[in-house]
């Protein structure tokens, strides 16, 4: 039952759907060897319909997320996991996002089934940082850069004054922000408090990890030396 066990929550189906794959042949080896139920085959080495299952417990993966799609499955409308396998929806533990970008900013986005892992990407200590490229409806005025890093700029409503982000300015419209926290729709109330709006946003990077390769609407499982990055 354990070969069972691991393609079921890996969202392939039910216990018993599962079984039936195994009797009707569809779980095989590398070699084409059909699996049993008591199977015991290494993880990598498992067929399913002749593709490789997804990867197992631990699996750590980045979008490019684009526009006009929401993160949280309470939402309604597009999602994030839409543009996912149907059957990562099924996976035990489940696929969460790692943080959040809201329905209008695209770029970056992890999602993970490890929850130790999820906290350590978000937790104050590890200060990991995240680029986001901004595209605002009027000019800079030229006084951004140094109240975003003085540490002391409050946003309404909050009681707890931002710690220090940097920002290069790109164009007349358009710069690039780096964070080390993620408060609610940050980068756009720090504008919104200079006077401005934000007409388009981006997160292009999570530590030292990018988007390079992976377009639009698309996304790969990270490596071990691609989770590294995003500590760096």
């Amino acid at each position: 039952m354990r070969l069972v066990k691991l393609i079921a929550n890996l969202g392939y189906g039910s216990r018993k759907e599962i079984q039936m794959a195994i009797r009707n042949g569809w779980v095989t080896d590398r070699e084409g060897n059909r699996l049993k139920a008591d199977s015991k085959t290494a993880h990598e080495d498992i067929l399913f319909d002749d593709e490789p299952l997804d990867p197992a417990q631990g699996v750590v993966i980045l979008m490019n997320k684009p526009v006009g799609y929401t993160c949280s499955a309470k939402d309604q409308g597009r999602l994030v996991y839409d543009l996912l396998p149907d059957r990562f929806r099924m996976r035990k533990p489940a696929l969460s996002t790692i943080g959040r970008l809201d329905k209008e900013t695209s770029g970056a986005l992890l999602f993970t089934d490890d929850g130790t892992f999820l906290h350590k990407v978000i937790s104050p200590k590890s200060n990991v940082p995240k680029v986001y490229e901004v595209v605002l409806d009027r000019p800079l005025k030229g006084d951004e850069a140094d109240l975003f890093a003085s540490g002391e700029m409050m946003l309404e409503s909050e009681d707890k004054p931002l710690k220090p982000a940097e920002l290069e300015v790109l164009g007349e419209t358009s710069a690039r922000l780096t964070l080390h926290e993620g408060r609610y729709h940050q980068v756009r109330r720090m504008f919104a408090a200079t006077g401005n709006h934000v007409n388009e946003l981006s997160r292009s990077r999570i530590g030292s990890l990018g988007l390079e390769g992976i377009e639009e609407g698309t996304w790969k499982v990270l490596s071990e030396a691609d989770k590294a990055q995003i500590f760096e």
